[in-house]
């Protein structure tokens, strides 16, 4: 089977979720979804639904990069934990000191991306530090 038939419910939804600039390929035996999604839903989707063919995320065979178009330096940010407050780290990893904390609901400021996992961000406070983008939807 070929990673495109392999993971072809994974480009519908990206197709159908209206994921702009999609680019689909294969190289070295790795299958690359490159794009744009409309929001972090859609991004949030696709990442359900590759969960589905791969449950562990363990086969290595698939390079899923789309970015939310919305998530630029300067977006809004409102924190989405259950009921906690969100800590700010030094730097992105929990193994990292934590210099801040983002209350529930409450907003931060974008500021990068340093990856899908780590955003660094300035809470209403002031305070500078990275966030578990887990717990950040961008509005």
């Amino acid at each position: 089977m070929n990673l495109q038939s392999k993971y072809q419910t994974l480009i519908e939804a990206a197709q159908k979720s209206g994921v702009d600039n999609l680019r689909v390929r294969e190289e070295n035996n790795v299958l690359y979804i490159d794009g744009d999604a409309p929001n972090g839903s859609v991004k949030d989707h696709l990442w359900d639904t590759y969960g589905q063919i791969d449950p562990d995320f363990r086969s290595g065979d698939v390079v899923l990069n789309v970015n939310v178009s919305n998530m630029e330096a300067g977006a809004k940010a409102r924190v989405t934990t259950e009921s906690s407050n969100l800590n700010i780290r030094k730097g992105p990893g929990t193994d990292q000191p934590i210099v801040g904390k983002a209350a529930h609901q409450s907003h931060v400021t974008l500021i990068s991306k340093t990856n899908d996992q780590w955003w660094l961000v300035r809470t209403e406070k002031g305070e500078e530090g990275y966030a578990y983008a887990q717990y950040l939807t961008v509005e």
